[in-house]
């Protein structure tokens, strides 16, 4: 008994603060925020009654939540798909050999340095819609080389304004997938190259049936991520068009709720987050620890 202690006795001190910290301020919110969500506290006064899960059923019926839902599929598809095809784009150019690769590397990579609340400032004047002096950057430059009709639309598009909120994100975020599919190209044998090529496969058969293939898991750890961290968006999307109905998502939604005091039915928005995101998250963590006994 003394020895098994000795042996996991240190390791547990030294994890044992964060353990508290992450049991407190991680799960202990969580556990708190659940029990907001039962009851019905709408107001800045305490709660007096536990209702149970009225206040999601309200939430199924809340025109409003179900709008942001599907602003937020919206956001998350052609956020995803961005992403992923500016980011294998990028790495497949870089791993094929370029000159100064270094250099593009660090130019892919640099927006991940910049906070989303600096890059919506931005991105919001590259999407304005007004006209004239006071036209945003994208829309002005239409304006000069004769493309008019690409003006007026953007973010305040009442039709796909909400994909184009999924610009600023891609622009930031495909240097990361870039990142982690150059390092999988980077990770394949030369020898299964060399051997496909002796088998008589084309630059195409070798990507497609050879290289590809071996990308699976990097594919899968890219679309968990950013999908991930596009359900739980708002910084971006409150720099870019503030709590706006046309681009709310949940998180926006739940903000708003919660400036209105009604603090039963914003703990209620966060614990369908927090679920769709373990919905997504669990099991590829799941799946990850798994493979990782089998090594």
């Amino acid at each position: 008994m003394k020895y098994r202690i000795k042996t996991w006795g240190p390791g547990l001190l030294l994890l044992s603060p964060s353990i508290v910290l992450i049991g407190i301020f991680v799960y202990g919110m969580i556990g708190a925020t659940v029990n907001v969500s039962l009851t019905d506290r709408h107001s800045a006064q305490p709660a007096e009654n536990y209702v149970g899960v009225d206040n999601y059923t309200d939430l199924a019926s809340d025109d409003r939540f179900i709008h942001s839902l599907q602003n937020l599929l919206i956001l998350t598809v052609v956020f995803v798909v961005g992403t992923l095809v500016m980011g294998v784009l990028w790495a497949f150019l870089l791993e094929k050999g370029v000159t100064a690769e270094g250099f593009f590397r660090s130019t892919y990579l640099f927006p991940m340095a910049v906070s989303f609340v600096a890059s919506g400032v931005v991105w919001r004047w590259l999407l304005n819609s007004a006209e004239g002096e006071n036209a945003g950057g994208l829309n002005a430059l239409f304006g000069m080389i004769g493309l008019d009709f690409l003006q007026n639309p953007w973010w305040s598009h009442p039709d796909w304004g909400m994909a184009a909120m999924a610009l600023p994100a891609i622009w930031q975020l495909s240097g990361y997938v870039m990142a982690l599919f150059l390092a999988g190209f980077r990770g394949v044998p030369n020898e299964l190259r060399e051997a496909a090529r002796m088998d008589g496969a084309s630059e195409f058969k070798l990507y497609r049936h050879v290289i590809f293939p071996q990308l699976s898991p990097v594919a899968l750890s890219a679309l968990i991520i950013i999908g991930h961290m596009s359900m739980k968006m708002f910084d971006l999307i409150m720099a870019v068009s503030g709590a706006q109905y046309l681009t709310e998502v949940p998180a926006v939604y739940m903000w708003q709720t919660l400036l209105a005091n009604d603090y039963a039915k914003a703990a209620a928005i966060a614990v369908v987050l927090l679920v769709v995101v373990a919905v997504l998250v669990v099991p590829y963590l799941i799946s990850n620890a798994r493979a990782e006994r089998q090594r």
